[in-house]
């Protein structure tokens, strides 16, 4: 029989900020799920193909904080995500799951700091050889221009650091040696961060996760661009229930976001929409609607011309699951960090904005079809970068 040491060498856990939202409880359950009884989750992850025989970790752990104090298997229910039969038989289980109260606000920056890594060296006991990888899914923020600090100093010394909560939590997984996934829209990506990360010789992924709408946003306006069929208008409208939401009605905290969403259709199609008109064509609204949860539901109307000119128009209506959507993602998003961390490729990854509304990093792909061979080629050079064989 294995050691515990041995049988964590072979997982990953995951570092949550914001462990006890929709998304994170979602995770862990998943998770559980995922160690006890795999194959109801490998088929649902783009990388059990893509990154086959490229000694990725099955097993997957769950760690990190939140504000909310409610023990994590009381939550299901409350966020009315999965079925009880999904996460019950885990529950002593998730009960146990190393979720910690963040550092108090009113603490400097690099205080915070140096809380949150002494927090994760504790979380990395529970889970002894486990590959961490910091996970960002804190609520939508508001901006925060820290573009001008050029020095880890110059930014613990700037006084509008500590209002942006996210960064004293990527700083303190940098230090610990995680890789970083920010699935939020927060801007974590200064220049100094990401310089940081090449310093430390981890990968960074981001920013703000492409799960359901804004997804087939993407697939559709690469099908229009591929047919130069003109994008005269583009309404989207999304209504959800949850506590993303819910935070999401307060317009400084959605600002990252509706701009996530909107421009990417101009970049894409290479045009801005609405240019005939004087004005921006492509409208995004996002409602928060309490009947619907986390099913959130998303419409839109789009506009578009074909030949001489005539106009035509689609309808798309995605009734969806948020956090059922956005769960696969982090996943592969992990795995795919260890990978990485593993060739020694360092800073924001590019290739993987297949999984991103705002891709960062140089010369991201930004059509469907070039997402996708991004993702393969990714795959295929980290296949000949640690000397596999696999096919």
């Amino acid at each position: 029989m294995k050691s515990n040491v041995e049988s964590q060498a072979t997982s990953i856990l995951l570092v949550i900020a914001g462990a006890k939202g929709a998304i994170g409880t979602t995770l862990a359950a998943a998770a559980a799920n995922l160690c006890h009884r795999p194959q109801t989750i490998l088929p649902s992850l783009t990388t059990t193909e893509l990154l086959h025989g490229l000694d990725v970790p099955v097993r997957m752990h769950v760690a990190g904080w939140d504000v909310n104090t409610t023990a994590l298997d009381d939550l299901f229910s409350s966020h009315g995500v999965l079925p009880e039969a999904l996460w019950r038989p885990f529950a002593d289980e998730l009960r146990r799951l190393p979720v910690l109260t963040p550092p108090q606000e009113n603490l400097l920056l690099e205080e915070r700091v140096k809380r949150l890594c002494a927090d994760i060296r504790s979380m990395r006991r529970h889970y002894p050889g486990a590959r961490a990888v910091f996970v960002n899914l804190l609520p939508a923020a508001p901006v925060s221009d820290l573009s001008a600090c050029t020095s880890l100093e110059a930014l613990y010394g700037d006084p509008s650091s500590a209002a942006f909560t996210d960064l004293a939590y990527v700083l303190a997984a940098l230090q610990s040696g995680l890789p970083v996934v920010n699935f939020t829209p927060n801007d974590l990506e200064l220049p100094l961060i990401t310089a940081e990360a090449a310093k430390r010789q981890l990968p960074m992924a981001g920013c703000d996760g492409k799960t359901g709408q804004t997804y087939f946003k993407v697939v559709l306006a690469s099908a229009f661009k591929a047919r130069n069929l003109a994008v005269d208008g583009w309404y989207s409208l999304n209504i959800l229930g949850n506590a993303d939401g819910k935070n999401l009605m307060d317009p400084e905290r959605a600002a990252c976001k509706i701009a996530n969403k909107t421009e990417l259709l101009d970049e894409i199609l290479e045009y801005p929409v609405g240019k005939p008109y004087g004005c921006c064509t492509h409208k995004v609204h996002i409602a928060y609607y309490p009947p619907r949860g986390d099913a959130k539901e998303a419409w839109d109307v789009i506009d578009f011309k074909g030949l001489f000119g005539l106009p035509m128009s689609l309808r798309l209506n995605l009734q969806g699951r948020d956090s059922i959507l956005a769960a696969p993602l982090v996943m592969d998003l992990a795995r795919w960090m260890t990978v990485l961390k593993r060739t020694g490729r360092s800073g924001s990854i590019p290739e993987l904005g297949f999984y991103f509304k705002r891709p960062k990093g140089p010369n991201p792909p930004l059509t469907f079809q070039d997402q996708v061979r991004a993702l393969q080629r990714l795959a295929q050079q980290c296949r000949r970068d640690l000397g596999s064989d696999a096919a």
